[in-house]
């Protein structure tokens, strides 16, 4: 299916987010999705993703969570990141990362899902989400969050979804009603067995309807193809389940 990528602006309670947009080019409403990046922010690798999905019928839209700190790419990067040797890319990364509130978060969420519900590219009703790394611990803040706007919400190699903290992601289980999927990393240290573990418990004690998978082998940022982290099969592996719990309950 043809697509068409563009750059928005969405008005915020901060400020304004700019984000790219992703839709079928066939001029009708699609179902939509916020697919929400990783901490090294949105940039062409992420857009591709978009692309991707929006082939499959879906109006993506990829905010930049960093935009207190400007305009994507707040952070420069190089064309492959090498993940072993980014010490001073972190150091200027973790002050944006700071402001990821989970106030902010969901500050952010509302004004995301009502510049969907405004856009005559997206149908009617609710929406998914699709979250990497930083992402995974925002779409499960936004589905804890916004119950009645989330139809699903996935996240892949997450990292500090189910921490000792009082504000711990994981403790908005039982405001979801959303369907989940995780993909986990294998022997990750962002997000430990014990981790795994508090986050199944939790939302089973919540009845939510979910699937939680580990990806034997695959390293903490499998599905970016930019970075050296990428594993080719665990990022198949993570569009076939994507797209599979997407159809199946956001059907496009």
């Amino acid at each position: 299916m043809p697509v068409r990528g563009t750059l928005v602006d969405i008005p915020t309670a901060d400020g304004t987010a700019d984000a790219y947009l992703a839709h079928p080019d066939d001029g009708r409403a699609h179902p939509g999705v916020i697919l929400y990046m990783d901490a090294f922010g949105l940039r062409p690798h992420l857009e591709r993703m978009a692309d991707r999905l929006a082939a499959a019928g879906y109006t993506v839209l990829v905010p930049n969570a960093f935009y207190r700190g400007g305009r994507a790419p707040v952070v420069e990067l190089p064309e492959l990141i090498d993940v072993e040797q980014a010490d001073e890319l972190f150091a200027r990364i973790v002050p944006l990362l700071d402001e990821l509130t989970p106030e902010a978060t969901t500050r952010d969420a509302d004004a995301y899902l009502r510049w969907l519900a405004d856009s005559p590219l997206v149908q009617d009703g609710p929406v998914g989400l699709t979250g990497y790394c930083l992402g995974a611990r925002l779409a499960l803040r936004t589905a804890a969050g916004h119950p009645d706007r989330i139809a699903v919400a996935a996240g892949f190699h997450g990292g500090g979804l189910a921490t000792d903290s009082p504000d711990s992601p994981h403790l908005g289980a039982d405001r979801i009603t959303a369907e989940l999927y995780f993909g986990h990393a294998d022997d990750d240290p962002s997000l430990p067995p014990e981790q795994i573990g508090r986050l199944a418990a939790a939302l089973a004690a919540a009845g939510v309807r979910y699937r939680a998978e580990v990806y034997t082998g695959a390293p903490h940022g499998y599905t970016q193809a930019d970075t050296t982290r990428y594993d080719a099969a665990a990022a198949e592996r993570h569009w076939d389940a994507l797209l599979g719990v997407l159809k199946r309950t956001l059907p496009a």
